[in-house]
């Protein structure tokens, strides 16, 4: 049995706070997704000032249909996974 790759990522920083509350909720809602720490990842930063109008702006969360919430509360996640 293999299992797929996570379709979500989640662009953030081990120092920011928003990143940790975002993570545990996902992690709360047991839903998968790929952790990018930015930190010293250039690449990573790159794509997360393209998405936000140059800005490093984090969290930073893609979802596999294309579209990005950024910063976003719990309420804003939990309407996102819903659909």
């Amino acid at each position: 049995m293999t299992t797929a790759a996570p379709e979500i990522k989640l662009y953030g920083a081990e120092w920011c706070p928003d990143c940790h509350r975002s993570r545990n909720y996902l992690d709360s809602q047991s839903v998968a997704y790929e952790y990018v720490n930015v930190d010293g990842d250039e690449a990573a930063q790159a794509y997360v000032k393209h998405v936000n109008d140059n800005r490093l702006i984090i969290p930073t969360i893609v979802f596999p249909d294309g579209s990005v919430l950024v910063e976003p509360s719990n309420a804003e996640l939990a309407r996102k996974l819903r659909g």
